[in-house]
């Protein structure tokens, strides 16, 4: 981006001082460890209070500030504009810059694969536009504003990843953005504690639509009757994908391995398509983001191609090597039940010459059925195929004691969520070069830490 700070201010309705009209901004944020000289501050409230971080908002090259009506500290001879809200303020001049580039929009959420569909939607239309993509997690209510003012001017696709914990997020962040294309991959039991239900989750989810423009397209999960029950409200166009017969995007002749996962699609049923990574759930994934290369009309070959070599988003099954020659299977930024036995089918699939061996830190924000649906997981673990189980987290012990008529003592191994170090230890003695592990858990348990020891 790049504005002067006089259309900043009118952007957001409020007097500048006429000194620092002239004033050109190149960048927002919000902070001052990752802000660029060039960047107007966004100071804003939370756990601390962003105002007080001005003097490292101008050291490290902040060119104005946004400043609460009121606030103390107010810094002398600094340019900048005084709101009543900053992030109201922030939220605002996102949807002025919005209307401004006037990108297409595809807003994807979902419980569980929507950093991944957002990944391979931004690869597939990359293909024939310029497009900018939500960085890393920035998918709620700050994060949401600062990609859209992260846009280059000229952008022409702007996809974003929408995420939620309560009602009327997913509300806020669609009618900001005003999607042409809402997508829904899931709906799971991700942040169950919340909403109590799956119907409830379900409501939160359709949210998205709210926003929707009225030629828009809700494009969703066609085997959640959840999902197929709220969409007969809409008077936009709807298109599905699953494994029913009746979905615009089936997937057919689904073939997976540690590496990659082949499929044929319905629509195109000559064609052969392959994304580099594990699990024929991912499929579905896949089907949507196709589902928005369709809308886009992007040839098929193409698409082909981008989903053969997609980035996909750091920690969201990523296979990595350890120490000792292993290979990880790291999915270490978010879980829930669906996601964490969809992830332990696939690896359990996994070839390998070593063993199998599995690492799994507590789900959250499960509410009061928290303690079952972590001893629910015991289902998706065979003995088979996986020899040795690695738990963390106090719920997770209610896995250990559904898991002892499976595994003896040498094999199962519970530790609290602050014996990362221990685990990791005990767990580096056990592999061998020719092993697979998965690392899975909810981002609050950071297993990455777990992680980074073993690489």
């Amino acid at each position: 981006m790049k504005m002067r700070l006089a259309e900043i201010a009118k952007a957001l309705q409020v007097d500048l001082t006429e000194e620092w009209a002239d004033v050109v901004v190149t960048s927002v944020s919000f902070d001052t460890r990752s802000l660029q000289p060039g960047a107007l501050f966004v100071p804003l409230r939370g756990e601390h209070d962003g105002h007080e971080y001005i003097k490292n908002a101008i050291s490290n090259g902040a060119v104005a500030t946004l400043w609460e009506e009121g606030h103390e500290g107010t810094p002398e001879n600094f340019p900048r504009i005084t709101v009543t809200d900053s992030l109201a303020a922030l939220q605002k001049l996102a949807k002025y810059y919005l209307y401004k580039i006037n990108p297409k929009v595809v807003a994807i959420t979902g419980s569980n694969g929507k950093t991944t569909t957002k990944d391979m939607v931004a690869a597939i239309l990359g293909e024939q536009f310029n497009v900018k993509k939500t960085h890393a997690n920035f998918n709620n209510y700050i994060g949401v504003p600062i990609t859209v003012l992260d846009m280059e001017p000229n952008t022409e696709v702007l996809v974003i990843e929408m995420g939620m914990d309560h009602f009327g997020e997913l509300d806020g962040l669609s009618r900001l953005v005003e999607p042409d294309i809402a997508v829904i991959t899931m709906i799971g039991e991700a942040h169950i504690e919340f909403f109590g239900t799956r119907d409830k989750i379900a409501d939160a989810k359709m949210e998205i639509t709210h926003g929707l423009k009225e030629d828009g397209v809700l494009i969703f999960n066609g085997d959640e009757p959840l999902l197929t029950q709220r969409v007969k409200k809409l008077t936009q166009e709807t298109v599905t994908f699953g494994n029913r017969e009746s979905d615009n995007f089936r997937g057919l002749n689904i073939v997976s391995n540690e590496n990659k996962t082949s499929f044929r699609v319905s629509k195109w049923p000559d064609e052969n398509f392959m994304i580099p990574m594990i699990g024929s759930y991912n499929v579905n994934n896949a089907l949507a983001a196709l589902s928005v290369g369709d809308y886009f009309r992007i040839p098929v070959k193409l698409m082909v191609k981008a989903l053969s070599s997609f980035t996909l988003t750091k920690n969201r099954t990523e296979w990595i090597r350890g120490k000792q020659g292993e290979k990880i299977l790291s999915d270490v930024y978010n879980s829930n039940p669906t996601a964490a036995k969809l992830v332990l089918k696939a690896f359990s699939e996994a070839k390998t010459a070593g063993k199998r061996i599995v690492v799994l830190g507590d789900m959250l924000q499960l509410g009061e059925h928290s303690k079952e649906m972590h001893a629910g997981l015991a289902e998706a673990i065979d003995p088979q195929k996986i020899k040795e189980i690695f738990l963390c987290g106090n719920d997770m012990e209610q896995l250990e004691e559904k898991l002892k008529d499976k595994f003896d003592s040498t094999q199962l191994h519970w530790y609290k969520t602050e014996e990362k170090k221990k685990l990791a230890s005990v767990l580096q003695n056990e592999i061998e070069p020719e092993d697979l592990v998965l690392l899975k858990g909810s981002h609050g348990i950071h297993l990455e830490q777990v992680l980074n020891d073993l690489t």
